[in-house]
């Protein structure tokens, strides 16, 4: 491999993954960076459906975007391919397929499908396309009440496969946030014992190009090639 590989996965499913993928994506891209996404597995959506690469290709236009299976029921991949009758994606042919990006890119995002340990076949998960990878993986955690928890359980089975966490994107931060909210912008690095390394706002993925690109430089921190600071609240 030439280019950087990023590994990026949630603490939950519908917790802003994508959002902050194509928000690493546009970072990249201003810098002049030849980016690439893969999805190895996306669930819940049929043939000729717009899933998840959809949304990058249309905020980050001329990001190469490849998906390498995916499986109508909005359940877990391994368990998505089952029903389908599919041959599930392995862990060894998504690692192959982000190697064989790298050498033609500057920087290719992973997005992961829900958490951490969700399964793609039968035992492998995205961990273990990580572990393959020798890549780090950054997590992309809900805002309020409960991201505590789910943020550093996430964090700790990262560190005890003896993978690299730079740290945490809050997904999706809310236009007037509540009390959890605001104590967890302090809470979370504490806590994960990694850094928080940004916030997106909530609805950003709903803007054109141009707006998304102002939107993503101010929602990373510099360690990501962003303007991000932890506001005082």
């Amino acid at each position: 491999m030439s280019g950087r590989v990023l590994v990026v996965t949630g603490t939950a499913t519908g917790v802003g993954k994508t959002v902050v993928t194509a928000a690493l994506a546009s970072v990249a891209a201003a810098r002049g960076e030849r980016v690439a996404v893969l999805k190895p597995a996306q669930t819940g959506v049929g043939p000729g459906e717009p899933g998840d690469l959809a949304d990058v290709a249309r905020l980050v236009p001329g990001t190469a975007c490849h998906e390498l299976a995916r499986y109508p029921d909005p359940l877990a991949p391994a368990t998505a391919a089952r029903r389908a009758g599919a041959p599930p994606v392995t862990p060894a042919a998504a690692a192959d397929a982000a190697a064989a990006l790298a050498r033609e890119h500057d920087l290719v995002l992973v997005e992961g499908a829900g958490g951490l340990l969700v399964r793609f076949d039968a035992h492998g998960t995205l961990a273990d396309v990580a572990g393959l990878l020798r890549a780090p993986v950054l997590v992309v955690a809900a805002a309020g009440l409960g991201t505590l928890n789910a943020t550093e359980l996430t964090v700790a089975a990262l560190h005890a496969r003896g993978l690299t966490c730079p740290g945490v994107v809050i997904g999706a931060w809310p236009a007037e946030p509540d009390l959890a909210a605001r104590c967890n912008l302090a809470d979370l690095p504490a806590t994960s014992g990694v850094a928080l390394l940004g916030a997106v706002a909530d609805g950003a993925g709903a803007l054109a190009p141009e707006g998304f690109a102002t939107v993503a430089r101010h929602s990373l921190a510099p360690e990501l090639g962003g303007v991000w600071q932890t506001p005082a609240l």
